[in-house]
């Protein structure tokens, strides 16, 4: 299987560049012959991720005929979980059972193998509450508190007379908000909306106790691997069961969790993710956005590439590395994909002139108030100039500011050497590591290099002082053989001269780190003023779209808890319709239709499923929520707030949602609650699970 993961994802750069032309094409056909001039932006252009504080009632009821009250709202808060620091999840059963996704808990899963076990292999099932195991440092965290700071925060900043002092003060607040909840038990963190419109205080109730109850095979929570992720028919069990243990370490009681429901969701049906989505620029004004595309976008897509090859290439030299390092890859890959996406919705017209037409009527509302103008109406010049000096650096700074794990330890050693030298000291042996990883720093180092020169350009005096105008492995070999900052003995011998000498080495390491070195610094203090400056220009946009819309929009995600409403619907692609819902009968047309091979190939006792196991049952389904990542893991609940899905996924179509929803074919991919019920209680024969899960409690 490792062998197999490694040859599909070594095609992986491969794979993204054809993502962001099969997604330019997508887009490009579903807007074709679309007029610029017509195109304006649409009611929900900046999404449905609702916040708890500003709960939808109105929307709600307008939308659905559906009008929930505080009790509701408040269980279904309390029901929701943040796992961790990167996912979603929510209480399932009164005796503190967590449902979440199974690459949220994939890290989990490695860390309880024990010796000479392979989970992700087998996957895994605690027969007994004595065979749950507890996962070193895993935490999950409830909301139970919220208050409006807004006031107080603002007061803090207009005390500030300078761009610093105000951001001093700011979250010098922050933190003595934050702080004055630990007395009762709680977690603060204040939470910014609207970039700073509004202010909330959160207060969360940490649980640390948390133990692994059940895990499907890697092969079904990640079925299909690569090549269908951020696709849509779906066909994943992406789902992972744990169980918080309170301090006595008995089972959580836990009055607020969601009840399960075995038919699920139907066709239309209006349903609701609740979850912590992670970030969103939809509120950013077209010049970020634009800076975004033409820079951060393409630069960010291809250090993840780079990495993608590199730690491919690694673990398929030293396959005995595959367990350990074989998460982070797919991490890698993961988001390499997702700003693949992203980059292709920032270069789609329709979707930048909706931005446009959103921003120019924002413009003109404040325009139209005097009062607002004067406060407000310079924001998107001085948002737009700074924009321009960022860009202006941006390349050579990415290009020079040497960063580990992104760059060879021969960058690190030379930037370390230099940085000593110029200060008039000398470094230390530990700037080249004991445990020095030759393969690694090699793989590396040819990444690094085809980075620098898209960054700068093959004729950039930087870049050929670098590789004396060499490209590929020509320009590897020559580095390797013409530095002295390959080999701990040879820095040694770096190490007895004298700064000045090493400032003077003709060392094709040392002459870049020089010139980076010169440039850095510079370039590094006019980002960071620009920076400074846009903080608080976002600050002062934010309150005015609060002013002029108030809570109308939702603010952009910010990893808080949220609610996004949708139906459950299919939509149009590639000529044709995807189908609401996919079947267990799905899974196994393209189990056979591959030929069985990986990434479609099936654990054994999936391969010849009980009688009594019934494939006609939905899998997974598609719906119109709004979601984005550090959603994953979100429950879907139905009106009765009753589980109908687990979200997992968004189609490709959803991967400009980072900057602007679009419903026409953004869809929320999920795993159905009546697959889960199905596989855990006749394929797995997990019984006890799936009584909990039907009664809301253990037996």
């Amino acid at each position: 299987m490792v062998n197999n993961s490694l040859r599909q994802l070594s095609r992986s750069v491969l794979s993204t560049a054809l993502l962001v032309l099969t997604l330019t094409f997508t887009l490009s056909a579903q807007y074709a012959g679309v007029n610029l001039d017509t195109v304006k932006a649409g009611k929900f252009d900046t999404g449905r991720m609702w916040t708890f504080d500003f709960p939808p009632t109105e929307h709600l009821g307008a939308t659905y005929n559906f009008t929930p009250d505080e009790d509701w709202y408040n269980n279904v808060r309390m029901s929701s979980l943040r796992f961790a620091d990167y996912c979603s999840a929510s209480f399932v059963s009164g005796d503190g059972l967590v449902m979440t996704n199974h690459h949220c808990g994939r890290q989990s899963i490695t860390e309880v193998s024990g010796e000479g076990e392979d989970l992700h292999k087998s996957g895994f099932w605690a027969t007994t509450l004595q065979d749950e195991r507890k996962v070193p440092g895993l935490f999950v965290e409830q909301l139970i508190y919220i208050e409006d700071v807004t006031s107080q925060i603002r007061e803090a900043i207009d005390a500030g007379s300078t761009d610093e002092e105000k951001i001093k003060n700011r979250d010098a607040k922050k933190k003595e908000l934050t702080a004055s909840l630990s007395s009762k038990g709680l977690k603060g963190q204040v939470i910014t909306f609207f970039n700073g419109g509004k202010y909330s205080l959160y207060g969360f109730k940490r649980y640390d106790d948390v133990r692994l109850v059940f895990a499907p095979e890697d092969q079904l929570g990640f079925f299909g691997g690569d090549p269908d992720n951020f696709t849509y028919p779906r066909y994943n069990l992406d789902c992972t069961f744990f169980r918080v243990y309170d301090e006595n370490g008995k089972p959580l009681q836990s009055d607020n969790y969601f009840k399960w429901s075995t038919n699920g969701a139907m066709v239309g049906e209006p349903v609701f993710v609740v979850g912590n989505p992670g970030t969103t620029n939809r509120l950013h004004t077209v010049s970020m956005l634009e800076s975004q595309r033409d820079f951060t976008a393409p630069v960010t897509t291809a250090f993840l590439g780079s990495l993608v090859n590199v730690y491919t290439k690694y673990i398929e030299l030293n396959p005995d590395k595959a367990f350990e390092l074989n998460d982070q890859l797919f991490s890698f890959a993961n988001s390499q994909k997702a700003y693949g996406g992203i980059l292709s919705g920032l270069r789609n017209p329709v979707f930048m002139k909706k931005k446009q037409d959103w921003e120019d009527k924002f413009k003109a509302a404040v325009m139209a108030n005097p009062k607002l103008a004067s406060e407000y109406g310079d924001l998107w010049n001085k948002i737009a100039d700074g924009r321009k000096k960022m860009n202006a650096v941006f390349n050579e700074l990415n290009a020079f500011r040497v960063r580990p794990m992104i760059f060879s330890q021969y960058f690190l050693t030379a930037s370390a050497l230099v940085g000593s030298a110029k200060k008039g000291i000398k470094s230390e042996l530990t700037i080249f590591p004991d445990d020095f990883d030759k393969q690694m720093s090699d793989l590396l180092l040819k990444e690094n290099l085809s980075y620098i020169k898209g960054l700068l350009g093959a004729n950039h005096p930087a870049y050929l002082a670098l590789t004396g105008g060499r490209d590929g492995d020509e320009a590897v070999a020559y580095l390797l053989s013409n530095s002295k900052v390959t080999s701990k003995e040879k820095v040694a011998e770096l190490l007895a001269m004298e700064p000045t000498q090493i400032l003077e080495l003709d060392d094709p390491f040392i002459r870049y780190s020089v010139l980076a070195q010169e440039k850095v610094k510079p370039y590094s203090d006019i980002v960071k003023q620009v920076q400074t400056e846009e903080v608080l220009l976002l600050d002062k946009l934010g309150r005015a779209v609060f002013e002029v819309y108030g809570t109308s929009i939702p603010p952009d995600a910010t990893f808080s808890l949220r609610i996004s409403d949708g139906v459950v619907k299919g939509y149009d692609y590639n000529g044709t319709t995807a189908p609401a819902f996919t079947t267990f009968y799905g899974l196994y047309d393209r189990y056979f239709s591959h030929g069985k091979k990986f990434p479609w190939n099936l654990p054994e006792k999936w391969e010849n499923p009980p009688a009594e196991f019934d494939m006609s049952v939905p899998f997974n389904f598609v719906s119109t929520n709004d979601i984005i990542g550090g959603n994953s893991g979100s429950p879907v609940i139905n009106q009765k707030a009753e589980v109908v899905g687990l979200a997992f996924d968004g189609n490709i179509e959803s991967l400009p949602g980072q900057f602007i929803f679009d419903e026409t074919a953004n869809r929320t991919v999920s795993v159905h609650s009546s697959g889960m019920y199905e596989a855990i209680k006749n394929l797995y024969k997990a019984t006890r699970l799936a009584n909990e899960l039907k009664n809301g409690k253990l037996d």
